[in-house]
């Protein structure tokens, strides 16, 4: 049975109802009037002469057409239009630098070549002054308002280029991995702090690699020998990879995930070694756990190793193939951050390919920023790019492609106007 209060809610329904329809102010279908009773009592004025007896008409009223909502401006589209070729190509490189200083052949590769990244190198211990200004004059060089990255390798334990007043002295990542994650996302946040007080606003760091136990630490150079890694297993190494990325994200740097499909399982160091290769992992590897849930998390940069992996694509190094990159991190990843490559100027695991090739190879496979520690093949690598860009329109779309993905790095990091 209806309430007392359901009751008078339909009065009061059905009485506001008629006043709108009496009043002609319905907006639906038009209405016919409501017949009153007269009044019995005498009428004192006769009715006018030019008032209708007819039925009160409504007419419907119409809505106004909703206002086209502009979309919002796409400040990487928008700095991108503004760009020649020669510029968009300069935003697909980062150079290195010493911490301690500018080198003269990155400041020109800035001014000149239109360079837009930088990686502050070698080993600085003068604490976050000198970096700093080493930071300011790079950026200082750069032209038409976008900012650059400014990295560096600050991993801990033997991998820490910055050191000294204001820096922490970092543990290794295996001691990290010891901490509960929760506290090493604070700590790793206090690092990024002084980071940022340093002139860094992109750390290439965490180490994903999975090293499958103590003893094959001893035989994998590049990580496990030098301790790079959370765990030996895939899970440790997903916590506290991620928790160490997510103090570092907090404190306003950005983090690369590296290195992709992993360096945990090779017996030679792509650094110093040529045809380093990997002959376990798989394109769907339990041991790529820890770059799936960082893509997950929304890690902005995924860095590719050099090795060759033969149960993947046995005919190149990951740098350079499409399937590695388009196939495993884009498509079964789904992986749409930027993709920056392991060092392809002095490593020897590609030295049989000329620095222009090196650099064409990685853009074409699906790459996005070349990473050279020094400056000596930049030229040389830009102007392959320019080239190949010039005579190769689908290569010319990888690489328009390519720079939006970096300028849209820069705008969630607050680079662009």
């Amino acid at each position: 049975m209806p309430s007392r209060h359901t009751l008078l809610a339909s009065v009061t329904a059905a009485t506001l109802l008629g006043a709108a329809a009496a009043g002609g102010c319905d907006s639906g279908p038009p209405r016919r009037a409501v017949k009153t009773v007269a009044s019995r009592s005498p009428v004192t004025q006769p009715p006018s002469p030019t008032t209708s007896t007819s039925p009160t008409v409504v007419t419907p009223t119409r809505s106004a057409p909703p206002t086209a909502t502009a979309p919002a401006p796409d400040p990487a589209r928008t700095a991108l239009a503004r760009m020649t070729l020669a510029q968009r190509v300069g935003q697909l490189f980062m150079v290195g630098s010493p911490a301690t200083s500018a080198s003269p052949a990155t400041l020109d590769a800035v001014s000149r070549l239109h360079v837009g990244n930088v990686m502050l190198t070698g080993r600085s211990r003068a604490g976050t002054a000198v970096p700093a200004r080493t930071a300011r004059v790079l950026r200082a060089a750069t032209a038409g308002g976008v900012g650059m990255f400014v990295a560096t390798d600050q991993e801990g334990g033997q991998v820490q280029v910055l050191s000294g007043p204001g820096l922490s002295t970092l543990p290794g990542a295996l001691s990290q991995g010891g901490m509960a994650p929760a506290r090493l996302q604070a700590v790793a946040a206090g690092w990024g702090r002084q980071l940022r007080a340093a002139g860094v606003n992109l750390d290439l760091a965490p180490v994903l690699d999975v090293v499958p136990g103590v003893a094959a630490a001893r035989t994998n150079p590049p990580i496990g020998a030098l301790g790079r890694e959370y765990g030996y297993t895939p899970a440790t190494v997903t916590s506290h990879g991620l928790a160490f990325a997510a103090g570092m994200r907090s404190a306003g740097v950005a983090v690369a995930a590296k290195h992709f499909p992993g360096l945990g399982r090779v017996h030679e160091n792509t650094d110093t070694a040529a045809s380093v290769t990997d002959r376990v992992t798989t394109r769907h590897d339990p041991f790529l756990a820890p770059f799936a849930a960082a893509v997950r998390a929304g890690a902005p940069f995924v860095m590719v190793s050099t090795a060759t992996y033969t149960r993947v694509d046995p005919t190149r190094p990951a740098a350079f193939s499409p399937t590695v990159i388009g196939g495993m991190l884009r498509h079964d990843l789904g992986f749409g951050g930027v993709v920056i490559s392991d060092d392809l100027a002095n490593a020897r695991q590609v030295s049989a390919w000329a620095p222009g090739a090196r650099a064409v190879g990685f853009l074409a496979a699906g790459g996005d920023m070349v990473l050279v520690v020094d400056a000596s093949p930049v030229a040389a690598m830009q102007r392959a790019v320019l080239g190949r860009a010039g005579a190769d329109p689908a290569f010319r779309a990888k690489v328009d492609a390519a720079a939006l993905r970096v300028l849209r790095a820069k705008a969630a990091a607050h680079l662009l106007p």
